[in-house]
């Protein structure tokens, strides 16, 4: 697909703004906003929200996802833990904009998300050396970190399996990330913790459907695509 092939429109999400298009750290390609939606939890009989959360596709994602779940409608992709694995492991790139709501601490973040994915591998008998490796060079790219209100963790997921991890304090995006980490688990477990069977964002899983369904809807056959860009509604 050619670069700008697909534009949605922007999303806000608890007064942050994410853009229709991005150019993640360490990428030379610009993805398109599939879905954002918050994180968070109800304590004490009130929902507290803590992140909001943006997932960017490559624009062969529509082309990957097409053949298997056009013409589904967005409660029935919203249903399936299938689409969600298909997105997850697809030969794509994709990009994951967590935005903070509530301050956060690096370790914070990075131990729960730690203990998530080794279950999980655990779990499915997947969890080997080099996981563990990966883990712990996840642990220490947010040691001394600290995020307020507004600033975000940034990953970009190659399809190799390569996880870029980079931060703004703003919204801007950097070119570079901070730490590369060469793990396919661990690259496809951070965007698996979040539009997974179990993720913790179905507000971004249910933009996601509702988005991707129509563009799925719209699209023609690949030739077409390419070419042109596909007219969405938010």
């Amino acid at each position: 697909m050619g670069e700008g092939a697909v534009a949605l429109p922007k999303l806000e999400v608890e007064g942050f703004v994410f853009p229709p298009v991005v150019r993640p750290p360490g990428s030379s390609k610009t993805l398109f906003l599939g879905g954002a939606g918050v994180r968070g939890l109800e304590i004490g009989g009130r929902f507290i929200t803590f992140t909001a959360i943006g997932v960017y596709l490559e624009d062969e994602a529509i082309r990957s996802l097409s053949g298997k779940w056009r013409g589904k409608t967005a409660d029935e992709l919203a249903a399936s833990v299938d689409f969600f694995r298909d997105i997850v492991a697809g030969s794509f790139e994709k990009f994951t904009r967590v935005t903070m709501v509530l301050p956060l601490t690096g370790q914070q973040y990075s131990e729960k998300v730690s203990e998530n994915c080794v279950a999980a591998w655990k779990a499915a008998g997947i969890y080997t050396e080099a996981e563990g490796m990966a883990i712990e060079k996840f642990k220490e790219a947010f040691k001394a970190e600290t995020y307020g209100p507004g600033s975000s963790i940034l990953f970009t997921h190659s399809p190799s399996g390569a996880l870029t991890i980079a931060s703004s304090e703003d919204g801007s995006m950097p070119e570079a990330g901070r730490v590369v980490i060469e793990n396919k688990a661990l690259c496809g477990a951070i965007l698996e913790s979040i539009i997974g069977e179990h993720g913790v964002s179905p507000a971004a899983k249910r933009s996601l459907a509702v988005r991707l369904s129509e563009l799925l809807k719209e699209s023609q056959d690949g030739e077409e695509k390419v070419g042109n860009p596909v007219p969405v509604r938010a």
